[in-house]
């Protein structure tokens, strides 16, 4: 099975991890940031982890200080098939990142699709951008199911609670997408705030957007 490992030195990453925990071998490894921002001493990363992070197929980072998440991707690119940088702040810090041919930095996390590499596909393949399938019977919604994740969760969310609205009634092909993509602004979602320099609503908007049209495609696939 693909193994995952997620990195975090903060407050981000648990959700993806419950996420991803549920389709994957997933790992999450709390590190110790150094105490200041940028330092030229080596990093110290504990030896256990080390191990696990040697083991992993993709690394998933959500580490905000610069010269550790440096420091993971020059480790560590060599070693595992993929690294995702979850968290990272400002152009020249993803150039950086990006110098190694299998390290990505999205916009956002849940805009992740294939791209030709056989593990990142597989693991895309269950997470990143939403697709959902629609169990129609009667003309009624019977079910909602997640076929590719938000790391978030927040698919998951939508697909609720279009399933319960919809349960008993006929649904409107051209609101139901608008829905779905409004229902996002009540998942309390973190992206916005995990980068400097970006406009936290226009990131909502993006995720709102993915929602909506993962439905508007599992309403077509059924004409």
């Amino acid at each position: 099975m693909l193994k995952v490992v997620i990195l975090t030195d903060g407050t981000y990453g648990d959700r993806a991890y419950d996420t991803i925990k549920e389709k994957f071998d997933t790992e999450f490894i709390q590190l110790e940031a150094p105490s200041g921002m940028f330092l030229d001493d080596d990093i110290e990363i504990p030896d256990n982890a080390i191990n696990k992070i040697n083991k992993a197929n993709i690394i998933i980072s959500y580490i905000s200080h610069p010269d550790l998440a440096l420091d993971i991707v020059y480790r560590f690119a060599d070693k595992v098939d993929w690294i995702i940088i979850a968290s990272w702040k400002g152009n020249g810090l993803k150039n950086q990142f990006e110098s190694k041919n299998n390290v990505s930095c999205p916009y956002i996390m849940c805009e992740l699709e294939e791209n030709g590499n056989s593990t990142y596909d597989e693991f895309v393949s269950k997470i990143g951008c939403p697709k959902v399938d629609l169990i129609i019977e009667d003309e009624k919604i019977k079910d909602v199911k997640v076929l590719r994740s938000s790391p978030c969760g927040s698919t998951s969310f939508v697909a609720e609670y279009i399933k319960e609205k919809y349960k008993n009634k006929i649904p409107d092909e051209e609101n139901l997408p608008r829905e779905a993509g409004l229902r996002i602004q009540h998942y309390p979602c973190r992206a916005g705030k995990m980068r400097l320099f970006t406009d936290e609503e226009c990131k909502k908007q993006k995720a709102s957007g993915f929602h909506q049209e993962a439905f508007e495609n599992a309403i077509l696939s059924k004409k």
